[in-house]
This record gives structure tokens, sequence and C-alpha cells, in this order.
């Protein structure tokens, strides 16, 4: 009868393959479902924020599209991650629950969201509760041009990619080996996470430029008055 728990506890499809993981039910949704939810939800957030920044004569391409990623990320980082953070057991929920859906499947390339890594949860939930907020705030700001609008930007973009990192090179202190499969390794764990290098690094550029930019206009300007 032990023996029988024992095993049940890793009827599940992650690595490695002797998680313990009591109760675990597997997902009710395919994982192109769970992806064209995704893509179509974050499609309609680009799109809505796309036409209200358009009321913003005074805004430029570059700052719509900007605002459409920061709308993007800052919903997806509360929404996903947040409910990540703040929901231990959800392999256990026995609903079609979309947001357990997508980490039931998101586990299968790295089981650690599984596993309740330690490492994992602290990165995931101070994004959802610092940098999620704070994207969202970004968007305001730019529709407004703030003036704490570059600062802010390269400070989540700054932060977004210290998180990546984290994840990633704890990954590979831990042997880097928590992929059910070779596809779930590369679409989950390495393409879905790289919108978060390449697109934080190109505003910490842009908005390094920006802020680098006004301060030298400023230090003329006093020139100019002495």
């Amino acid at each position: 009868m032990e023996e029988a728990a024992a095993a049940g506890s890793y009827s599940h499809p992650y690595i490695p393959s002797d998680l313990s993981l009591p109760d675990y039910v597997p997902g009710f949704l395919s994982p192109l479902t769970i992806v064209a939810v995704y893509i179509l939800a974050s499609l309609f957030v680009a799109t809505t924020i796309w036409l209200i920044s358009g009321r913003f004569p005074r805004l430029s391409t570059t700052e719509r599209w900007l605002m459409c990623w920061w709308a993007f990320t800052g919903l997806t980082h509360i929404i996903l991650e947040g409910y990540f953070a703040f929901s231990p057991q959800f392999y256990k929920e026995k609903t079609p629950c979309y947001l357990a859906e997508v980490w039931k499947e998101y586990s299968k390339g790295d089981s650690r969201y599984a596993a309740r890594d330690a490492g994992v949860v602290t990165v995931e939930g101070m994004t959802a509760v610092l940098e999620g907020p704070a994207s969202l705030l970004v968007v305001y700001a730019i529709a407004t041009r703030a003036a704490y609008r570059e600062v802010l930007q390269l400070a989540i973009s700054l932060g977004q990619l210290y998180g990546t990192a984290v994840y990633f090179i704890t990954s590979i202190l831990e042997g880097d080996n928590f992929a059910s499969s070779t596809y779930h390794y590369f679409a989950y764990y390495v393409f879905a996470n790289s919108f978060w290098i390449l697109i934080p690094s190109l505003i910490i550029v842009r908005s390094w430029k920006k802020i680098c930019a006004a301060t030298e206009a400023q230090v003329q300007k006093k020139g100019k008055a002495l």
C-alpha cells in the first residue's frame, strides 16, 4: 500500500520523475489552447493600448509601442506570475482554471515551478508585486509625458534583466535538468523567457541615451545661464 501511494506521488509528466507532487491532477486544456488564449489575450491588450495611445498626438510611434509592451508585461507579471506566486498548490487544481493550466504546462519546461523552488517563487513573487504595478505606471507616465518615465523604464528593465539572470543562473547551478523534453526546454524555458532579455535590453539602451541627453542639455543650459 505504501509503495503504491508513493508511486502515485510520481504520476506526473515532470522531470525528475521522482519529484513528489501528491494529489497531482493532469491538465485539462491542450498546449495549443493554452498558448492560443495567451496570444489572443496579449493581442487584445496591445491593440487596445495602441488605439488609446493614438488619442495622444504628442506620442511617437516608439512611445506607443512601448506603452503596449508595458501594459502587456505588467498584466503578465500581475496576473500570471502573481497567480503562481500565491497559489502553491496549482498542480492540484481539479477544474480547468486557465491560470493553473498555464503553470501545469509551463512546468514541463521547468519543473521548479511545480516543485515550488524557493528561488523561483521569490523571483516571481517580487516581479508580480513590484514590477507588475510599476509597469502599468509606465503606461500612464508615457501617456502623460511624466518627467520620471525614462528613469522608471530603466529601473524596471534592469529589474527584469536581473530576475531573468537569477532564473537562468540558478537553473544552471542546480544542474539545468528540469525540462520534460528538448521541445519543452527550448519552447518554454528558452524562447518564452528570451523576450524579457531582448526587449528590456533595448529599453535600457534607449532610456540611458534619453537620460544622458536630457542631463547634457540641462548642463549646457546652466552653463549658458552663467
